[in-house]
């Protein structure tokens, strides 16, 4: 904008605003009318010196009932967004505005529209969220109050089998806080990425261990095996977070896997781009729900063993920060999710 335009919106801001004490938009237009058409009968009466009184004034009266018909049209949008707007204060985001003005006051209408729908969304899943978390953090806290129970009231020993038990459900409470404070991340829109030459095989080998743990600690048998190609591939990440993507999908194949089925991570680096795949041999996913397991508290027909349906909407948010992609792919038996990341780590909003 040039100094002239800026002087002039300036000048326009500082411009009295009379009619501003006027509660109705259409006595505004009444009030202009009337004003404008004095003006130009003041006018002729200056210059001709004469007009006829009634013809004046049943033209300006005429005027002004055309004016206040045409302007009911215009400012029942208006009038509705009021009582829509009052509807949202009282929780009730359901109402909309019929717009068929092409106008300023049809774009207003519009976007408002646009806004409700967004609220109303935003409300939903605020009260989806509340009601799924509730859900998850009562399932592991009755279960440990259960155990706790059963050892005061003498009904089990405190031995090593029940303490493992309350230990379980500790844990996963304290995965389902840890997964809770990354959804609040997610939803701030914190990008924190530290980014790192990340050798491939030590950390698979790495994640593979820790799955091994978790296995045998849930008393799973499940094989898990690696492949790198090549051995000394690397990709620019952030060592923590890619961790935890892997560390969530192979929770997640061991759980949904056969009993003394095979888990096996592959990755492969070609093109400047790192492709990993986590195959297992459990039912697969159907096609319809292969999007689905990826949005917040989804687990999918398949899911079992207490997962809590955030781990895929997070390790999607981790991938996506590395300007990467994840999904689930075809695969002749059982399930295989494929992540790809670009190993330079120079993709769209990493720095």
């Amino acid at each position: 904008m040039t100094t002239a335009a800026t002087s002039a919106a300036r000048l326009l801001e500082r411009l009295p605003r009379p009619l501003d004490p006027v509660r109705s938009i259409k006595v505004k237009l009444g009030i202009l009318l009337v004003a404008s058409g004095a003006a130009g009968l003041g006018y002729f009466w200056a210059m001709i010196g004469w007009l006829p009184p009634t013809t004046s004034l049943t033209g300006i009266i005429g005027a002004l009932i055309t004016s206040q018909v045409l302007a009911h049209g215009m400012t029942r949008p208006l009038r509705e967004m009021t009582a829509a707007v009052r509807s949202m204060a009282r929780g009730d985001y359901s109402r909309r505005v019929r717009v068929t003005a092409r106008d300023e006051v049809g774009e207003l209408g519009r976007a408002f529209n646009q806004m409700s729908a967004d609220l109303e969304a935003a409300d939903r899943h605020r009260r989806e969220l509340i009601a799924n978390v509730s859900h998850e953090l009562r399932t592991p806290i009755a279960a440990l109050q259960a155990v706790l129970e059963n050892v005061v009231d003498g009904v089990s020993e405190a031995d090593p089998a029940t303490m493992r038990t309350a230990l379980a459900q500790t844990e996963r409470l304290g995965r389902l806080v840890t997964e809770l404070l990354d959804l609040s991340r997610i939803d701030a829109g914190a990008h924190p990425l530290d980014l790192e030459s990340v050798e491939v095989a030590p950390l698979l080998a790495e994640v593979v261990a820790e799955a091994e743990v978790n296995a045998a600690a849930a008393r799973r048998s499940v094989r898990l095996s690696t492949s790198v190609s090549p051995g000394s591939a690397t990709v620019l990440a952030d060592r923590e977070r890619l961790h935890q993507v892997l560390v969530n999908l192979l929770d997640n194949a061991v759980r949904h896997g056969p009993a003394d089925g095979e888990v096996r991570v592959v990755a492969a680096l070609s093109g400047g781009e790192l492709t990993l795949e986590v195959r297992d041999d459990g039912p697969g996913i159907a096609a319809a729900e292969r999007d689905l397991v990826f949005r917040r508290f989804t687990r999918g027909e398949r899911a079992t063993g207490g997962g809590t349906g955030l781990g895929l909407s997070i390790a999607r948010w981790v991938v996506e920060l590395h300007g990467g992609t994840i999904g689930v792919v075809d695969s002749p038996r059982g399930c295989r999710i494929r992540v790809t990341l670009p190993a330079d780590g120079k993709a769209p909003g990493i720095s």
